[in-house]
């Protein structure tokens, strides 16, 4: 891939911001994409408009999660699954932070940003959750709670073998606050993201909370991300990392092991940061084999299919496949392995397909009425 021309992103200021029209507004995004007016030094795919990096980071952060919470990890005195699986659901907010307000920032029409949302994460999440729920029979708070995405503030509530889906709970209350307050302030609004997040990493040192599923006590690690885009997009000094060392994101990647480990204890107040500064560390292209990495097909696939890969993988391990001592569960886990790709794939091939082009439809047609009405 031929790397484009590097430039400094051109500040942008909060009149340009409150008055921003033309094509930033128009472009529509996704998660996934970003938009076609991004900063030019930025790594971006020439047909796709991806950042084929961001893809890189997304596919690895799904392998951590699954290696986490699927394999047995050295020692268990340790402690190692835990702390893989934290770095990479840590990766993961980070770059949903990042994304999702850089969507904001070229496209502040929130209707069709939460039409593509809604779309993108309700289908497979409703389908896996209305499975459980089938099975299991809970009582009545756990079907509000769980398929309204709540459930990470009444942990009681969480259903077997969805446990680890209160990081959608995060994610949706993520998209909720954020577009609701660019409906409520505009693009100017956005800047509260690096001021949140401060605050949540205080509110977590304050009631010494390390680690925790409570919104106001987790959310920095996606508004962390979040922070990281407006810098990427807004500031002049943004490309910096180009003139770093090539050992800077090793390192990054090594301190966020650390912060992500239980035993460190107070080291995982740092955790959002240090994600955020892996990511920022690589978003510049460069001509090295870490770059080439993290831009390979396998990596991208991976990141194409992670939601998936997220949603059912506890699902692979249920019933009998989970049965037996440690011996006969993991020798089961290579069958998980490969339940979990095919599903995903599937899942992400056709079932999810649908639902994403349909809302990616509806949510052109939105801009375009809001357009013609000169709404946004």
């Amino acid at each position: 891939m031929r790397e484009r021309a590097a430039s400094a992103p051109s500040p942008v200021s909060l009149t340009t911001l409150q008055g921003m029209t033309g094509e930033a507004r128009k472009t529509p995004a996704s998660v996934e994409t970003v938009s076609r007016d991004a900063p030019s030094s930025l790594a971006l795919d020439p047909r796709t408009h991806r950042l084929r990096v961001l893809d890189g980071w997304r596919g690895i952060s799904i392998l951590l999660v699954m290696a986490g919470h699927m394999l047995p990890l050295g020692p268990k005195w340790l402690e190692l699954n835990s702390m893989v699986a934290a770095a990479g659901l840590n990766i993961f907010f980070c770059l949903s932070g990042f994304l999702i307000v850089s969507m904001l920032l070229r496209n502040r029409n929130v209707i069709s940003f939460f039409i593509r949302r809604l779309f993108r994460i309700l289908p497979l999440a409703w389908l896996a959750l209305l499975a459980i729920l089938l099975v299991e029979q809970p009582e009545s708070k756990a079907w509000y709670s769980n398929l309204l995405f709540y459930a990470n503030l009444d942990p009681d509530t969480l259903l077997p073998h969805a446990e680890h889906l209160w990081s959608l709970s995060v994610e949706m209350q993520f998209y909720l606050a954020a577009g609701a307050v660019v409906a409520m302030l505009g693009l100017p609004g956005l800047f509260l993201v690096p001021v949140a997040g401060v605050a949540v990493t205080l509110a977590r040192v304050i009631f010494g909370m390390e680690s925790s599923i409570i919104t106001w006590f987790c959310a920095d690690q996606i508004l962390a991300g979040g922070t990281l885009a407006l810098f990427v997009n807004l500031s002049p000094l943004a490309d910096t990392a180009r003139k770093w060392p090539l050992w800077v994101p090793f390192l990054s990647l090594a301190g966020l092991f650390l912060t992500s480990h239980q035993l460190l204890g107070p080291a995982n107040y740092f955790r959002p940061y240090v994600a955020a500064l892996l990511i920022y560390s690589t978003i510049y292209p460069r001509n090295d084999r870490l770059h080439a990495v993290l831009s390979s097909r396998p990596l991208g696939y991976l990141a194409k299919t992670s939601y998936a890969l997220y949603v059912v993988h506890p699902l692979s391990y249920a019933g009998w496949l989970g049965e037996g001592d440690v011996v006969i569960r993991y020798a089961k886990r290579m069958i998980s392995f490969v339940l979990t790709f095919a599903v995903a794939h599937f899942s992400t091939a056709y079932y999810e397909k649908y639902w994403n082009e349909l809302g990616h439809r509806l949510a052109a047609r939105v801009e375009h009425k809001a357009r013609r009405g000169g709404m946004f």
